[in-house]
């Protein structure tokens, strides 16, 4: 199993290290003690209610001053080295979560006021986290070993259910973004949870269009079950298939890239999966990603968002895991950037079908890769889950 070990940086942020299984490393107050002479934490910043949309709004006003883009030698997600006392304290590390020195939510908790309308603010509660990856400084996710990817996943769904335990958080948010065409301001493979104390606009649209299914079905059936059900059928848009994790492109697709990872099983979140099931998404995760990457020549920018149920009374039921991995890249050269009908109106044009982007994807061939040391621990610390394998070409038809 995973060993967890949690510290405290010397703000007082919370560090936790996730090392792989069965190959733990040695911490001692030596090693791990933060010895930088940090300021004290800042109040959060605000939370406003636009009374137009019936939204809320976060201002972070205090995050003009964050890290962007360092030079490698003071990358602040690198182990500490005496030329670069990092945000991780160790030498060493294989998969790191911490508090985000300057968060968008947080670090105070609590409830946002209930009945807002123009004018209504409030703190900024909530908290934010950075996942970093990798001690490795260049690389991304799809280069990572089977193993620690399967770390990274445990810690995602150890930092699930611990922030959902948290007073006022409504809702939970892994993701990643990649490539500077996304926006990232660190090159270092990482990524970042959000843990919000409201339910986000596209989390409200989701879950509310779950609910109905689900009203309509007197509980028998959910949205999304029924929607990967619809597309296996189908075949079309299928990229893969595992024992517990199926892969394809949506019918309505929005972005030139986009694909949607969903477990056969119904879980409301990350925490909710088996060990079977985590190791299995590790692999089917991992080759999704090689797949984006070998489209073009250079990697492929990407927002990898991982959708969970809200920690609402009445959303949650209806809730349903999944994946929604989407780039803007629609060609070798070319982005698709969110203009006029797009941005202002939110009615997307897709510039590609989805039907030729599933295509193109189950006919990559995935590159072996050489074993990351994380991969190369014993084999019994570690379940390989069913592969999941590609589906066969459009004219065979094939599909579970």
């Amino acid at each position: 199993m995973t060993s967890i070990t949690s510290t405290n940086l010397a703000d007082g942020r919370e560090l936790i290290y996730f090392d792989d299984a069965d190959v733990p490393k040695p911490r001692t107050a030596e090693t791990t003690t933060d010895r930088r002479p940090l300021p004290e934490r800042g109040e959060p910043g605000e939370v406003r209610f636009d009374a137009l949309t019936d939204e809320w709004v976060a201002v972070a006003a205090h995050r003009q001053t964050r890290t962007h883009l360092p030079p490698a030698d003071q990358c602040p997600i690198c182990p500490t080295t005496a030329a670069n006392p990092s945000e991780i304290p160790a030498p060493d590390y294989d998969v790191v979560v911490f508090e985000n020195r300057f968060p968008s939510l947080g670090p105070a908790l609590g409830p946002i006021p209930s009945a807002p309308e123009w004018g209504t603010t409030g703190p900024a509660y909530g908290r934010c986290e950075v996942v970093a990856f990798t001690p490795e400084h260049t690389g991304s996710f799809s280069g990572l070993g089977e193993a620690r990817a399967r770390t990274v996943v445990e810690a995602w769904a150890q930092r699930t259910a611990a922030l959902s335990a948290l007073p006022g958080i409504k809702q939970v948010f892994p993701f990643e973004n990649r490539g500077a065409d996304i926006g990232v301001t660190l090159h270092h493979p990482h990524g970042q949870i959000y843990a919000y104390p409201y339910i986000t606009p596209r989390a409200g649209v989701l879950g509310a269009a779950a609910r109905k299914f689900y009203d309509g079905s007197d509980g028998r059936e959910t949205l999304t079950g029924s929607l990967l059900r619809s597309e296996r059928e189908d075949g079309s848009r299928m990229v893969m298939e595992g024992e517990n994790f199926s892969a394809y492109v949506p019918f309505a697709a929005r972005w030139p890239l986009e694909i949607h990872l969903v477990p056969h099983r119904q879980v409301p979140d990350l925490a909710a999966l088996s060990g079977e099931e985590k190791d299995e998404l590790a692999h089917v995760y991992l080759d999704l990603l090689k797949r984006l990457d070998a489209l073009y020549p250079t990697p492929t920018p990407y927002i990898s968002a991982w959708h969970q149920a809200p920690l609402d009374d009445l959303l949650r039921p209806a809730g349903y895991l999944h994946l929604q991995l989407t780039s803007p890249r629609r060609a070798a050269d070319k982005l698709k950037y969110l203009a006029g009908s797009e941005a202002a109106m939110g009615a997307f044009i897709n510039d590609t079908t989805p039907e030729s982007v599933a295509e193109r994807l189950r006919a990559v061939i995935v590159p072996e890769s050489a074993p990351s040391p994380a991969a190369e621990a014993p084999a019994a610390s570690f379940r390989t889950a069913a592969p999941a394998v590609p589906l066969a070409s459009l004219a065979e038809g094939a599909h579970a």
